[in-house]
C-alpha cells in the first residue's frame, strides 16, 4: 500500500517540528486577534501571543473544553465571518446545547486531504468502491469519509447507517471493496450476513476503516475473521475537524496523528498537567491549520498515550497515538477503581462460546457500588446443561476480576438479547444517583 501524499506523510521529523512551530505561532496570534474568548482567556493569565515561540511553550496556553463551545453557542468561537463558513455540523445535543462546528472552504479541503491519507492507509485507490455506512447529516462521520473518497477518485456508495439487510445486498451486488462504519456495526453486519447465508467469500471486501468508538483488539480479530478484511482504526473528533485526525497504517503499530495539521499532547485528566510520552492520560489537541474554528489545547476526554518516537515500518514519520482505551466520561469508578468497557471486552474475546455483545450495569446498594456484566452466549452453550453454564459464568467472572481487581457479577443471556446499534454502541447502564 502506498501513500496519498508521500512528501507530507514522510516529512523528516526536524522539518515537521519546524513547520509545527511556525503554524502554532500563527494560530495563537490569529485566535488572540479574532476570537474574544481566547483573547480574554490569554489576558486572564497574563499571556501574550509572542510568549509562544516553540512547542515547549504549548503548556503555557489555556485549555478549551466542550463547555466552552456550549457557553459560546452557536458561533462565539468562530475566527472568521459567517459569510466564509460554508459548512456547519453539530453534536447531537443529548446533554444540553449541542456543540456547533464550522468549516471554511480551506477547512473542507484539509478534511478531504487527511481523509484521503486515511483511506489510502486502508488500501483505497481510484479503483475502490467505498461503502460509507457512517451517518450523514449533522454528524461529521459520513461526509468526512465522503470528501476523502472523492478526492482519491474512488466510487463512493453513500449508503449511511441502518437498513442492515439492504447494506449487505448493496455490499454484495455493488462489489464494495472498502467498508467504513463503527466497529460495533461492522460486527452486526457480519452477524446478519451469517443469518442470511451470505459468506465473506460472496463479497469483494478488502479493507475497513472503523472508528467513532473505542474497540478492542479482540473485536478487530472478530471483524477481520468474519468479513475477511484488514480492519484499521480511525480517530477523529468533531470539535477538532471530524474523522481523519489520526489513523492506523497497515503496520498496526499505532495511529498516525497528522502533525502538519494537529498538535497532540497527553495530560493528567484530574490535574491537567502534561504527562511524558508513553503515559496514559487525556488526549489534548491543538489545531494548526483550522480557519473557521481553531481549537487551542482542546480536551478531547479520550484516554490514550503518545507512543515513543521512532520510524514506523510503513515509512510515515508523523507522531503516533495508541488505540483509545475509552473516554473520561465513559470511565466508571467502582469502589475506587477505574473501569473501562474495553477492559471487559478484551476478556470476553479471549473466552470461547461467548458472543461479542455485552452490557455493563452499575448499581449502588447502600454505600457500595456493584458491577454486573451481561454476556451473550452461543445458542449451543445456552441450550446446554446448567452445570456447563455455571462453569462458563464462573470463568468469565474470575477473569474479569483478575483484570479489574474488584468483584463483579456475571449474567449469561441468550443470543440477540442485547440491543444492536447502527452507530456508537451503548455499553453502560449506570443506575447510581451520583
Amino acid at each position: 500500500m502506498g501513500y496519498w501524499n508521500e512528501e507530507c506523510e514522510c516529512m523528516p521529523p526536524e522539518r515537521l517540528r519546524s513547520l509545527q512551530e511556525k503554524l502554532l505561532r500563527n494560530t495563537v496570534s490569529r485566535v488572540y486577534q479574532e476570537v474574544p474568548f481566547y483573547r480574554h482567556s490569554f489576558q486572564k493569565i497574563g499571556l501574550k501571543p509572542e510568549d509562544i515561540q516553540t512547542l515547549d511553550d504549548l503548556g503555557k496556553l489555556p485549555f478549551t473544553t466542550k463547555d466552552d463551545l456550549r457557553d459560546n453557542y452557536p458561533y462565539g468561537l468562530f475566527a472568521v465571518p459567517l459569510s466564509e463558513v460554508i459548512r456547519l455540523h453539530a453534536s447531537s445535543g443529548t446533554t444540553g446545547k449541542p456543540t456547533v462546528v464550522g468549516y471554511s472552504r480551506h477547512d473542507i479541503s484539509v478534511w478531504a486531504e487527511v481523509m484521503a491519507r486515511a483511506l489510502t492507509c486502508c488500501g483505497a485507490s481510484h479503483d475502490s468502491k467505498i461503502q460509507n455506512a457512517y451517518g450523514y447529516g449533522l454528524f461529521t462521520g459520513g461526509l468526512g469519509v465522503h470528501y476523502g473518497a472523492e478526492l482519491i477518485g474512488a466510487s463512493v456508495i453513500p449508503v449511511s447507517g441502518g437498513h442492515t439487510k439492504r447494506q449487505i445486498m448493496i455490499m454484495k451486488d455493488f462489489r464494495s471493496t472498502i467498508l467504513t462504519c463503527t466497529p460495533s456495526y461492522a460486527l452486526h453486519l457480519a452477524e446478519v450476513m451469517e443469518e442470511l447465508g451470505v459468506s465473506k467469500e460472496d463479497l469483494s471486501l478488502e479493507g475497513g476503516l472503523f472508528g467513532a468508538e473505542p474497540w478492542s483488539l479482540g473485536l478487530r480479530g472478530q471483524i477481520e475473521a468474519r468479513l475477511g478484511i484488514k480492519a484499521l482504526d480511525i480517530y477523529g473528533i468533531s470539535e477538532v475537524l471530524g474523522p481523519g485526525v489520526a489513523v492506523e497504517c497497515p503496520a498496526k503499530e499505532g495511529l498516525h496523528i497528522w502533525g502538519d495539521h494537529f498538535l497532540a499532547e497527553i495530560v493528567d485528566p484530574e490535574s491537567g498537567e502534561q504527562l511524558p510520552p508513553g503515559s496514559y492520560g487525556e488526549l489534548v489537541i491543538t489545531t494548526l491549520t483550522k480557519e473557521a474554528l481553531p481549537m487551542i489545547r482542546y480536551r478531547t476526554r479520550d484516554i490514550t498515550r503518545i507512543l515513543p518516537d521512532g520510524p514506523c515500518s510503513c515509512g510515515r514519520t508523523h507522531p503516533k497515538i495508541d488505540r483509545c482505551q475509552g473516554r473520561t466520561d465513559d470511565m466508571l469508578v467502582i469502589r475506587g477503581v477505574n473501569v473501562f468497557p474495553s477492559q471487559i471486552e478484551e476478556v470476553l474475546f479471549r473466552i470461547s462460546h461467548t458472543e461479542p455483545f455485552y452490557l455493563i450495569i452499575v448499581e449502588r446498594r447502600g454505600t457500595l457500588d456493584e458491577l454486573e456484566v451481561w454476556v451473550e452466549v452461543s445458542d449451543l452453550v445456552f441450550s446446554d446443561e446448567i452445570r456447563k453454564l455455571e462453569t462458563l459464568e464462573r470463568r468469565i467472572r474470575q477473569e474479569i476480576e483478575v483484570v479489574l481487581g474488584i468483584s463483579v457479577r456475571v449474567k449469561l443471556v441468550e443470543p440477540k438479547t442485547i440491543e444492536r446499534y447502527e452507530g456508537k454502541a451503548k455499553r453502560i447502564i449506570d443506575r447510581r444517583n451520583l
